[in-house]
């Protein structure tokens, strides 16, 4: 069976919500999402999803090229308040794309180089980063493993605590931070090495222990026995095609002509 690296990746994140019961999940960007809605229509029937706007699903929409909801589900209403309600009490589950992680899982969003006050590059700002990642579990998704993203020290803004105990808030201990998982475009890594050290958990298809160190800035862990990313199953690619019709997932990925990379194996 055939599936691009993209659908590999989707499925991988789709385990970051495995068992996780009554969250909501918020997927940012196009493939978070579809990953997001793969584990509502699989392994988490209890998650919570919106419509990226205001709206609450009991089953996830199609995601679509459109500027328009018109056809999509809106079943009731949860705006922002709703929303911190929910940040607040933890329960919710964050699947976001930083621009840089550090070896403490320590992201940032912010802004590149330079100095704090005249960066090289700005980009987003921290927005919610600080206060999402004290109060609920993150996972972080990254189309393009490499040292510009794994960086070596710090980040150079820290947008989100990680497992830093120099900057831990006060009252808090390392236990509390809960970064779950980091999926890549050559791995699944995440921070359950000796003393919360980041830990490759998987190798997608023909990647190799090697590749993904020489591509990470600071030392990585790896599980005992390091095995292959499990390959999406028939019923995986199946629903992927109904939560993407238009087949917008292969247009994710930069680099791999014509923006995925195939992978052959066998699926059950």
């Amino acid at each position: 069976m055939t599936f691009s690296l993209a659908e590999l990746m989707v499925v991988a994140a789709s385990r970051v919500f495995d068992d996780e019961g009554e969250v909501l999940a918020t997927g940012i960007g196009l493939l978070p999402r579809l990953a997001a809605s793969l584990a509502m229509r699989t392994t988490n029937p209890d998650l919570m999803m919106t419509d990226s706007q205001s709206f609450m699903l009991s089953a996830p929409n199609p995601v679509s090229g459109l500027k328009t909801h018109a056809g999509q589900s809106n079943e009731n209403w949860m705006g922002f308040s709703r929303v911190f309600d929910n940040l607040w009490s933890g329960a919710r589950h964050a699947l976001v794309g930083p621009s840089q992680i550090d070896r403490f899982g320590q992201s940032n969003i912010s802004a590149l180089g330079g100095t704090y006050a005249s960066p090289k590059v700005q980009l987003l700002g921290v927005r919610g980063f600080p206060g999402n990642s004290i109060r609920h579990a993150n996972s972080f998704f990254v189309p393009a493993h490499s040292r510009r993203v794994f960086v070596e020290g710090e980040c150079d803004v820290v947008c989100s605590i990680g497992y830093n105990p120099e900057r831990l808030p006060k009252g808090y201990a390392l236990g509390d931070i809960d970064v779950r998982q980091v999926i890549t475009n050559l791995c699944v890594m995440d921070f359950a090495g000796p003393d919360f050290q980041p830990r490759i958990t998987s190798l997608h298809p023909g990647v190799t222990l090697e590749e993904v160190r020489d591509q990470t800035g600071f030392d990585v862990a790896a599980v005992e026995g390091l095995g292959e990313t499990p390959a999406p199953t028939a019923a995986q690619m199946a629903l992927m095609v109904e939560l993407d019709p238009e087949e917008l997932r292969a247009k994710q990925l930069k680099g791999n002509p014509p923006g995925i990379r195939d992978v052959t194996a066998a699926t059950q």
